[in-house]
Order: C-alpha cells, then sequence, then structure tokens
C-alpha cells in the first residue's frame, strides 16, 4: 500500500458538487456493493491521495483470499477495469472520493467518514459476523453447551454420583445465567 505525495491537488475529472451528507437511501446504495466497501475500507487506512493501482490490488487480493504479490495479471485487471469504469467514478459522484480518471489518483473526502462509520473493522476481510465480537460469544455459548451436556452424560451414565440430576440442573441454570449477564454488559 501506498500513498502519493504530491504537491497538486487532486481533481475530478468529473466536476460535480460533493454533498452536505447523504441520504439512508444513498448511503446503502453504495454500500450494497461488496467492491465499492472494499474501496472505502482501503481508503479509511490512508492518508492523502492514493494511486489507484495500490486500491485495484488489494481489493483483488482481498476478493482472492491472497496477498498482493500472489495475484495473477488477470485478476489484478478484472478488478482495476471495474473500478475504473464503475465503482471509482460512482463513489466521486457521490462525493465520497475525488477522482483523477487521467492520473489514476484517488483521494478520500470527509464525507467518506460518514459511509465509512456503517463498516466494521473486519470488512476488508471476508466476514459473516453481524457485528463485532458475535464469534467470541457464540464460542462461549458453545463451550457452556458442550459442557452441559457432558455433565449430563455423566449423571445419566452413573460415572458421577457426587451431584444429584437437580444439583446438576441449578449448576447448569448458574452457568448459562452468568454467560448470558456477561454477553447483555458486553453488548450494553
Amino acid at each position: 500500500m501506498s500513498t502519493l505525495d504530491t504537491g497538486d491537488a487532486v481533481e475530478d475529472d468529473e466536476a460535480s458538487e460533493p454533498a452536505a451528507s447523504l441520504s439512508k437511501d444513498d448511503t446503502f446504495h453504495i454500500l450494497q456493493n461488496e467492491r465499492r466497501r472494499r474501496v472505502l475500507a482501503y481508503l479509511a487506512d490512508t492518508d492523502g491521495p492514493v494511486d489507484m493501482r495500490d486500491i485495484a490490488e488489494q481489493v483483488a487480493a482481498w476478493e482472492h483470499d491472497t496477498t498482493v504479490q500472489q495475484l495473477s495479471s488477470d485478476q489484478r485487471q478484472r478488478v482495476y477495469i471495474a473500478l475504473y469504469q464503475s465503482h471509482l467514478p460512482k463513489l466521486a459522484d457521490f462525493g465520497l472520493i475525488h477522482y483523477n480518471r487521467s492520473r489514476g489518483i484517488v483521494e478520500r473526502t470527509p464525507l467518506a467518514d460518514e459511509v465509512t462509520a456503517y463498516l466494521l473493522d473486519d470488512t476488508a476481510p471476508d466476514s459473516d459476523d453481524d457485528e463485532p465480537g458475535r464469534s467470541e460469544w457464540v464460542r462461549y455459548y458453545a463451550a457452556v453447551t458442550a459442557l452441559s451436556a457432558v455433565g449430563v452424560l455423566a449423571i445419566w451414565a452413573g460415572v458421577v454420583s457426587v451431584i444429584s440430576g437437580v444439583g446438576l440442573a441449578a449448576a447448569i441454570t448458574a452457568v448459562y445465567g452468568t454467560v448470558t449477564l456477561a454477553f447483555a454488559l458486553d453488548v450494553l
């Protein structure tokens, strides 16, 4: 990832007045496309103008779950063309970036912060999580469920006779209550 340090202001090929803010419909329209989300995620981590080839390479690497160095020429080119012809002009039309098509220079605008606020920290790599930390809590609940099942099976098989069925039920309820309370406090 390299940013360009040019003294020149980045000019849009297609001059348009940037919007002061976006409607929810416009925001969701922009974010409905994964490549545009990835471009915005990439730009969120940069300062100043960026060469669009760098953006295209990183987006292609994320799409193919590989590194920039391992991309094939075709993988790079397919993403580059789509960004050049469609996605970057659309982001520029909505005022989220300044896009100098002839020089291949892209720079995010302050309005991009409004849209990137909807992106999670894990936007760049593939992630099916609806919210941060969700998979962590799924693991906690899975562990409690597995331990509960082992306890029930141990009592049923007669391996453990120190605790009664009612005692085990109380222990399982207490553990689930504790995990649920911790989850609720973490979400708030």
